[in-house]
């Protein structure tokens, strides 16, 4: 992942809700072991100034700029989905978004049928 992507500010993101797993872990003894990852694409993001944190996050090149998918452990029936662009501007034309939201449903697919939470801006 290339560092300069990260303080590209966020142009357009997408909040989804995982779809629920088949069969939940069954725990016999003891703590249930951490969530994993939803994709085997999501790579760990070095842990911050808290250790315990467990951030897995994935960069791809679209246009101009970058997708962004990040999906935190604390919270593991969500992605966050960024579209990152140089520079601030107004607000993106239409077409570009439609770009966006194409690039994040052919790369969320193998996930199963997720469902949108909240947009910015909104589909």
């Amino acid at each position: 992942m290339a560092t300069e992507h990260r303080h590209w500010p966020v142009r357009a993101w997408i909040r989804v809700r995982l779809p629920e797993p088949e069969t939940p872990p069954l725990v016999l003894m003891g703590a249930p072991p951490p969530p994993q990852p939803p994709g085997d694409f999501l790579a760990p993001v070095p842990p911050g100034p808290d250790p315990r944190k467990r951030i897995f996050a994935f960069e791809e090149e679209e246009g101009e700029g970058v997708v962004r998918i990040v999906w935190d452990a604390d919270d593991p029936e969500r992605l966050n989905v960024e579209l990152r662009l140089p520079g601030y501007g107004s607000r993106l034309p239409p077409e570009r978004i439609r770009k966006f939201w194409t690039a994040v449903r052919a790369r969320l697919a193998p996930l199963g049928t997720v469902r949108v939470e909240a947009s910015d801006p909104p589909p």
